[in-house]
């Protein structure tokens, strides 16, 4: 198969993987810089270039869309999707996945727990924001904030609107959401591919900190999740209608509560967590999925 990865850096650990399983499965692989993607939009046969070349012929492509280049990424996949590719991850579910506020109403619509959540813009309510979540302590998200950034937790009502009302300075969206203490500092992340969980980690924050972030000093290892766990991270990845995802859900006394569905999630924490071959895995639900004009909204969402 001829296979194509949007992505700005190819020496990422898990673009290497995913490159390195395509060949060994005796693939054509590419990489191309996303933001140097064109596209011909108006004529009667779309089409993407990059750097003067007509890109075609192309089985499969597999978008690993930056979050600082969201619109722009999911502008060149479309165009990839009515020329009739077939994507890893559709368009429109990467959209859902990337808008927090959107993905979390679509889970919540479908009845998959979440934390008690409120979302405003004016922060002249803070009080009444904190009181919705269940009071102190809480945590405050900026709504376009990834990696752990733009997170923090208020300990007090006093400091959590201190909080509140400085990202209400800089005129940003933001959630404010319970804190599940009961999780004290570690999250599950359960890798889906195809509707079904191929392997789980426990991912548990840096000292002092909070949030679990691999990236930011924490650590991971392999763990059994429960069947309500498995069945929760697979019905959010068919909810926002994502083929490969990560889905990070936290252990409140309730059960499992999702906190984010990552479209482009990283290989190297939980394959180095679980011994197992993700990419490998990728590229096999490729070759077993892989059709021309395949995609459901064929770039129209």
């Amino acid at each position: 198969m001829n296979l194509l990865m949007m992505a700005r850096n190819p020496d990422l650990y898990s673009h290497r993987r995913i490159a390195e399983a395509a060949e060994q499965r005796g693939h054509d692989f590419r990489v191309v810089d996303t933001l140097k993607c064109y596209m011909n939009i108006a004529s009667h046969r779309p089409d993407v270039r990059y750097r003067g070349e007509v890109l075609k012929d192309i089985d499969a492509v597999i978008p690993r869309i930056g979050a600082s280049i969201t619109f722009y990424g999911l502008a060149v996949l479309r165009q990839f999707e009515m020329m009739g590719v077939y994507p890893l991850n559709e368009s429109v579910s990467i959209g859902r996945s990337r808008d927090k506020l959107r993905s979390m109403q679509i889970l919540s619509r479908r009845g998959i727990g979440l934390p008690v959540t409120a979302f405003a813009h004016s922060t002249g309510q803070a009080d009444d924001l904190i009181d919705l979540v269940g009071g102190a302590p809480c945590v405050i998200k900026l709504l376009e904030g990834t990696q752990g950034i733009g997170v923090v937790l208020g300990e007090t009502k006093g400091a959590a609107k201190s909080m509140i009302e400085a990202f209400g300075g800089l005129k940003a969206n933001i959630l404010v959401q319970e804190f599940i203490k009961e999780a004290g500092g570690t999250d599950i992340r359960a890798f889906v591919i195809g509707g079904k969980v191929i392997a789980a980690m426990q991912r548990t924050g840096a000292e002092g900190d909070f949030r679990s972030n691999i990236h930011r000093g924490g650590s991971a290892k392999t763990i059994r999740i429960t069947p309500e766990e498995r069945a929760t991270a697979v019905r959010a990845a068919k909810a926002l209608g994502l083929n490969v995802c990560g889905v990070d859900m936290l252990r409140a006394n309730h059960g499992p509560v999702v906190m984010e569905v990552n479209s482009s999630p990283g290989l190297e924490g939980i394959e180095g967590a679980t011994g197992k071959d993700i990419a490998g895995m990728i590229i096999e639900f490729i070759e077993k999925n892989a059709r021309p004009n395949k995609t459901k909204t064929k770039g129209k969402g």
